[in-house]
């Protein structure tokens, strides 16, 4: 059998987006991806990322927000940065670094009047982060 890809999916806060990716790579492509997620800060994970996650199968409830350096490994095939922030202040990795932005959806929800408004985001960029997901490893290449 040969070995799985380390993906980390590297956000802001570990918040929402990378969790996301982190889940639906263990979902979608576990048998394939090593995937785990990590923040340049820790800020929490967002209880709406969870509920829209879950609305599509994907329980990430018990995943925990950190930063890179609790990561129990530190060796990745791939780094995928999921936001701007995150692109221009990632660390070295060895590995091969990938910039694939997605929008933030507490960003986008913050004026939302109603609860219908602010899950829109977050299922909106769920659905994008799978469709993504769905394409790796293939999509990636051959790492470095």
């Amino acid at each position: 059998m040969a070995e799985k890809t380390k993906i980390l999916f590297l956000c802001t806060g570990n918040s929402c987006r990378s969790q996301m990716a982190e889940g639906w790579a263990r979902h979608l492509r576990g048998d394939r991806i090593d995937a785990y997620s990590a923040g340049i800060e820790k800020h929490g994970l967002n209880p709406l990322a969870v509920r829209v996650m879950a609305e599509s199968g994907v329980d990430i409830s018990s995943q925990k927000s950190k930063t890179i350096d609790e990561l129990p490994v530190q060796k990745f095939d791939y780094v995928i940065t999921l936001c701007s922030h995150a692109n221009e202040t990632c660390p070295y990795f060895p590995g091969r670094k990938i910039h694939k932005g997605f929008d933030d959806p507490p960003k986008l929800a913050e004026d939302a009047r109603s609860e219908a408004e602010k899950l829109a985001p977050f299922r909106r960029v769920r659905d994008e982060i799978r469709k993504f997901i769905e394409s790796l490893p293939e999509s990636l290449g051959t790492p470095e």
